[in-house]
Formats: C-alpha cells, sequence, structure tokens
C-alpha cells in the first residue's frame, strides 16, 4: 500500500484483526496474573504517541537529550563503518529528530521505520518521504517480538534501535529479542542500540514521574486505550501513577495503583477484574545498563561489540555491533 502524493509505502505484517486479537490475549493474560501487568506496547495510540514525544522534551528525562548528543557526535563515524545502503528503525515513534541525524549522514536508498501504532507510522513515514525525496520510504506496521524474520533484506543494512527501547523488555524476553535480531542480520549488517545506564534513584525517578504530570497522563492513557478497544469500564480517576526504581533489578518500574476497592469489566473479554485498595498493576519496566552487562548479553546472541559511546555527563550510551565471527 503506497501514498502515490509522498512517495511513501506502507507494509501491513500486523493487521489490525491481529492486533485487536493480540490485545485481547495479552490484557486477558496480564489482568488474571499475580500482580497484575500490562505491555508497554499498547501505550501507543495516537495520544499515547503524543504523550511520549511531550515527555522527550521535559527536563528530567534526560534520555533523548543524551542519545542525540551521541549521535550528533559520532554519525558521520557510525556511517563510515557500516556504509548501510537500508537503514532499519524499530519502534522510531513520532521522534523524527534522531532519525534525521541517521538519514543526513548515511544517506541511504530505503528507509525501513517498523512500528506497531499504525496511525503513528504512516504520519512519520509521510513526512519524511517528503522531506527525504530521494529515499525509498517504507514503513512496517509489525511487532518487533514476532516479525522480524520478515523483514527486507535489501543491501547492507543498519537496523537502528534507539531510545533504549530494549529496557522494556525482561531478561528473558530480551535475550530472545537479541537472539532473533542477530539471526536476521547478515555478515555485512550492523546494529546500532541506545542503552540508558544505572545511575542514582536522585536521577531516575524524576524522569519518570515529571513535575508537570506528562508521564502521569501516558501511564494513565494505558486505561484509556483498555476503556476504547476492549469496552472496559476503567474509572481513570480511581487510579494513581506510580514510579520507583528497583535496586535489585537495576529497573525502573512504572504502575497504575487502585486508590479503593473496585471491580473493572472489559465487555470484549467477558471479564470482571478486582482490585484491592492500593494494589498495583504493572504497566512498564525500563531496565538500566553497565557496560559488561550489556556486552554480555549482545556477546551471548552472537554479536561483536564494534564501538561504544557515551555522552559526555556518562547518562546513555550507543552501541554499534555485528553479528559474530561464528556466523562468518
Amino acid at each position: 500500500m503506497s501514498d502515490a502524493a509522498t512517495g511513501a509505502a506502507i507494509e501491513i505484517l500486523f493487521p489490525a484483526a491481529e492486533r485487536r486479537a493480540a490485545l485481547r490475549d495479552e490484557v486477558r493474560v496480564g489482568l488474571t496474573s499475580s500482580p497484575k501487568e500490562l505491555q508497554p506496547k499498547w501505550f501507543y495510540d495516537e495520544r499515547g504517541s503524543a504523550l511520549f514525544d511531550e515527555i522527550t522534551r521535559l527536563p528530567e528525562y534526560y534520555l533523548t537529550r543524551a542519545e542525540r548528543s551521541i549521535l550528533e557526535q559520532h554519525v558521520d563515524e557510525i556511517s563510515a563503518l557500516t556504509s548501510a545502503q537500508t537503514l532499519i528503525e524499530l519502534g522510531p515513534g513520532t521522534s523524527e529528530n534522531k532519525t534525521r541525524l541517521l538519514l543526513d549522514a548515511l544517506e541511504p536508498q530505503c528507509f525501513v521505520p517498523f512500528d506497531v501504532s499504525e496511525e503513528t507510522l504512516r504520519a512519520s513515514a509521510r513526512a519524511l518521504a517528503v522531506a527525504y525525496p530521494r529515499v525509498e520510504v517504507v514503513g512496517v506496521v509489525g511487532d518487533f517480538e514476532r516479525h522480524l524474520p520478515l523483514l527486507r533484506a535489501d543491501g547492507r543494512r543498519l537496523l537502528a534501535f534507539l531510545g533504549s527501547t530494549i529496557g522494556n523488555l525482561p531478561p528473558k524476553a530480551r535475550a530472545h529479542f537479541l537472539t532473533d535480531v542477530a539471526a536476521v542480520l547478515d555478515e555485512n549488517d550492523s546494529f546500532l542500540l541506545g542503552v540508558d545506564l544505572v545511575k542514582p534513584r536522585e536521577r531516575l525517578e524524576p524522569a519518570y514521574d515529571d513535575a508537570a504530570g506528562v508521564t502521569r497522563q501516558f501511564n494513565l492513557n494505558a486505561l484509556c486505550v483498555l476503556n476504547r478497544e476492549l469496552d472496559a469500564d476503567f474509572d481513570v480517576d480511581s487510579f494513581e501513577h506510580v514510579a520507583r526504581w528497583d535496586a535489585h533489578d537495576q529497573w525502573m518500574e512504572m504502575s497504575v495503583r487502585s486508590l479503593h476497592p473496585q471491580t473493572v469489566r472489559l465487555a470484549a473479554l467477558e471479564l470482571e477484574i478486582s482490585f484491592d485498595e492500593g494494589e498495583l498493576m504493572r504497566t512498564e519496566i525500563s531496565a538500566k545498563f553497565r557496560r559488561r552487562g550489556i556486552g554480555a548479553e549482545l556477546a551471548a546472541a552472537g554479536f561483536e561489540v564494534a564501538r561504544w559511546w557515551t555522552d559526555a555527563e556518562g547518562d546513555f550510551a550507543l552501541v554499534l555491533a555485528a553479528p559474530g565471527q561464528a556466523r562468518r
């Protein structure tokens, strides 16, 4: 499916009916688990994507600024090391600034933004196709936990996974994802990974619980998604946003907490769920990394780390990796 006016094309690997089925299945499992949890991928409807874009500009949210500063300093080196003809970006969302840095430096023949949110992807692909008329823009609607093997293999590729989105995956899922990426890439391809680094609680918690309350709106919007998509009756005002650092697991954990005993009905699932007063439902983790740890995870998946760059403050890292010698 293409947009003749802009030159953008959209490939649907995850049709709306399948996305709805996946949402139903994952929400049923999450709400009937103990403790209850939701998958953060479902935050990113049109409003959720817009709220997250706003979060990236908040003073407390250092991640985007730090990652962009690394790209600004090293993007030409990334281009020289990878010589990529195709740039694939997983989960680009609404933010185009980092993407444009890569496109300007790489000058690829093709750009493939890959996202679960069709609405956000279409808008971003159209804008980039207009801005880069010499680049073939092919947006892919998919879930990177399901559809990586279907990625196109045109020429030498750079697969970028920025924003420390990998931190949303718990360790077993993260290992599975990295193994899938290694299996998809060829010997001349490269993997560019953004990771947030471990730092004091005093820096971390405000980044996920900002003074303006934007992250609160973003977190509670997950309940609005369930109300709309699953005919649920969550009273959003009966829940509050909670963000806390888990020092044992070394991740930030976002939850919503029930302010009083209540029962929620999800008509599309024919399901009723009870919440106790003070009960937490986890909505997201955001793991933080150390160089040795993420290096070991990449090596276990079959990667060799080629470069490691951090911002001036040492808050964030970009890792450039390649398929290991064993696969060549």
